[in-house]
C-alpha cells in the first residue's frame, strides 16, 4: 500500500521567544510505520500537538486524506481518525478492559449499562486484532505492554486510521518489546498509518520502514530504513553547527582529589548508577528523555527515596534521606524548573538568595535585616546580578537572572558540589555565555559541578567529564577530549 494518508507541510510554530517549528514537514503513507526521531527539543511532540489539536499552527497545511484539515481540539482529531498513544497511559487501573476501551460511549439497555454488552463488544474486537486479552480482566492487574495495547484498540474504536505512538517502548521488556511489535506489523498489515516517536534508534530497522529526523524544530531529512544506517540517523540528528567551541581538554589536575563517590545507586528509574566527581570539575550527565539523569540527581539530593547503595562525601560514607541532609552536607540543587523547585518568584531577590540560610541570619525574634542586604548586595555584585535593588521581585527578573539568584541561595550556604539541571533552558544566547562564566568561576574557586543538560554543545563546552544515561543505567563515560555528539549519541541510545 502507497497511498499517501497524511500530509504536513511548512508548518510554523512561534512560542514567546521560541520559533519551536520553522517550515517543518512529515508525510504518512497508508499501511506504513513511519518513524519520527530528533535530540530532545527538536520540535517532534510540537509538530504531534499540532496535528491532534493541541497547540494552534502559525501556518502551513495539513492534509489528511486528501482534504486540508485544521484540528481545534484533540477530540476533533479523534473524531476523524487521529489517535495517539502517549508515552504515560491513559487507563483507569480500577476499571476493566472493556470498560476502559468504551468509558463515555457505554452501551446501554433502557436506563442501566449494558456490561454484557460491552464485554463481548470487547471480546470480538480483541479477537478481530489477534489479542489474547480478558475484556472483564482489571487494567491495573496487565503488563505495560498489554496495557499499551489496550490503548491502541481502544483508539481503534474510533476508527483511527492514523495512530501515532510516542515512545511505546520505553518502560516494556524485551518479550513484550516482541509482543508490541507483533501487533503494530499487524496494524500496518490492515492499512493503518503509524507515527513511531522513539529514541531507541536500535529498534528502528525492526519495526519501521522510513524514518523524518528533526532538528531544531526543522526538517532535516527522510530516508527508507533498510537502506540507511545508525550512524547516519545519529549525524543527521546532531548535524547543526556548533555554536560554542567544546573544550579540548580537561582543566581538572589529574591529582584532584575525589570528593564525591557514588556507588551502584538505586531508585526511581535509577539502576545501579555508579560515578565520582573530583574537585573543581564540571561533571556533564548525558542521555535522552527518561535516560534517568534527573532521577539520579533527585535520589542523591534527598527528594526522592534511595532504595540502595553507597554515597562517600569528602571520604565518609554519608545517608542522605531528604534535601536538609544534602545541604547539611555541601550539596545544592538548580533544578530544571527553577520557578517552580528552585525560587518563589512572588519574593525579592534577597529573600529568595538567603532562603536557606535563614538560620545564620536570624535573632531570637527577627531576621537580621542588615546582614542579609549586605550578604545580598555582596552576592549581586559578584554574579553579576541585573537587579534594581535586593527587594526588587525575582518574577520580574530575566531567566538567566532567576538563575543566577538561585546560584546566589547556594554560594550564601557555602555549598562545595552544585547540581545543575538543564542550567540554560529558557535563556537566551547573551545570558548563556554568562551562566557558562559563572559556571567556570565556580570551578576555579574549587567548587565541583554536576550538570545534566540535553544540549550537546553545551555538555561539549562546559563538561571536563561526561557520563552518558540511557533507560536508568550508566552506558558509557567519556573524557571531554575523546567525546563527540556522535558518540554521546550512540551510548544515550544504546540499550543496557
Amino acid at each position: 500500500m502507497s497511498e499517501l494518508l497524511l500530509s504536513i507541510q511548512g508548518i510554523q510554530k512561534y512560542f514567546p521567544g521560541v520559533h519551536a517549528l520553522d517550515n517543518a514537514h512529515f508525510e504518512l503513507k497508508r499501511g506504513e510505520v513511519h518513524a519520527l526521531v530528533g535530540e530532545n527539543g527538536a520540535g517532534k511532540s510540537t509538530l504531534m500537538k499540532i496535528l491532534t489539536g493541541i497547540y494552534k499552527r502559525d501556518s502551513g497545511t495539513i492534509l489528511y486524506k486528501g482534504e486540508e484539515v485544521n484540528f481545534l481540539s484533540p477530540k476533533e482529531a479523534q473524531a476523524a481518525g487521529i489517535g495517539i498513544i502517549h508515552q504515560e497511559l491513559n487507563l483507569m487501573p480500577h476499571l476493566t478492559v472493556a470498560e476502559n476501551i468504551y468509558i463515555g460511549r457505554e452501551p446501554t439497555k433502557g436506563l442501566f449499562l449494558d456490561k454484557k454488552k460491552a464485554n463481548q463488544d470487547a471480546k470480538t474486537l480483541m479477537k478481530s486484532l489477534g489479542l489474547d486479552i480478558n475484556p472483564k480482566e482489571e487494567a491495573r492487574k496487565l503488563s505495560i505492554a498489554k496495557q499499551q495495547m489496550v490503548e491502541i484498540a481502544k483508539a481503534i474504536t474510533y476508527d483511527s486510521e492514523v495512530l501515532i505512538m510516542d515512545e511505546p517502548t520505553a518502560a516494556l521488556t524485551d518479550r513484550e518489546i516482541h509482543e508490541l511489535f507483533r501487533f503494530i506489523r499487524d496494524l500496518r498489515d490492515r492499512g493503518h498509518g503509524i507515527i513511531y516517536i522513539s529514541h531507541r534508534l536500535d529498534e528502528l530497522p525492526e519495526i519501521s520502514d522510513r524514518i523524518t529526523v528533526m532538528r531544531d524544530g526543522q526538517y532535516v531529512g527522510t530516508v527508507d530504513t533498510q537502506s540507511s544506517s545508525k550512524e547516519q540517523i545519529i549525524s543527521m540528528m546532531v548535524g547543526r553547527v556548533i555554536y560554542e567551541n567544546p573544550k579540548e581538554q580537561s582543566n581538572v589536575p589529574p591529582d584532584a582529589p575525589v570528593i564525591l563517590e557514588v556507588s551502584n545507586l538505586r531508585g526511581f528509574n535509577v539502576k545501579n548508577v555508579s560515578f565520582n566527581l573530583k574537585r573543581g570539575e564540571i561533571l556533564g550527565f548525558a542521555g535522552l528523555v527518561g535516560a534517568g539523569r534527573t532521577e539520579t540527581m533527585r535520589a542523591l539530593f534527598g527528594a526522592d527515596p534511595i532504595l540502595g547503595g553507597k554515597i562517600i562525601f569528602n571520604g565518609r560514607e554519608v545517608v542522605i534521606h531528604s534535601p536538609q541532609d544534602a545541604v547539611g552536607i555541601g550539596i545544592g540543587y538548580l533544578s530544571e524548573d527553577r520557578k517552580a523547585l528552585g525560587l518563589m518568584v512572588g519574593l525579592s531577590v534577597r529573600d529568595n538568595s538567603v532562603m536557606s540560610t535563614l538560620d545564620r541570619f536570624s535573632g531570637k525574634l527577627f531576621v537580621k535585616d542588615k546582614k542579609t542586604e549586605e550578604i545580598t548586595r555582596e552576592f549581586i555584585d559578584k554574579l553579576s546580578i541585573k537587579a534594581h535593588s535586593t527587594r526588587q521581585l525575582v518574577k520580574l527578573l530575566s531567566g538567566g537572572n532567576q538563575q543566577k539568584v538561585v546560584v546566589a541561595k547556594w554560594l550564601i550556604r557555602n555549598c562545595d558540589i552544585l547540581i545543575f539541571d538543564e542550567p540554560t533552558r529558557g535563556i537566551d544566547v547573551g545570558a548563556k555565555s554568562e551562566i557558562y562564566q559563572l559556571m567556570a568561576n565556580l570551578v576555579k574557586l574549587e567548587k565541583s559541578i554536576i550538570m545534566i543538560s540535553s544540549e550537546l554543545p553545551e555538555l561539549l563546552r562546559m563538561s571536563d567529564r561526561i557520563v552518558v544515561m540511557c533507560e536508568g543505567r550508566v552506558t558509557g563515560e567519556l573524557d571531554i577530549s575523546d567525546a563527540s555528539q556522535e558518540k554521546i549519541m550512540h551510548l544515550a541510545t544504546m540499550i543496557a
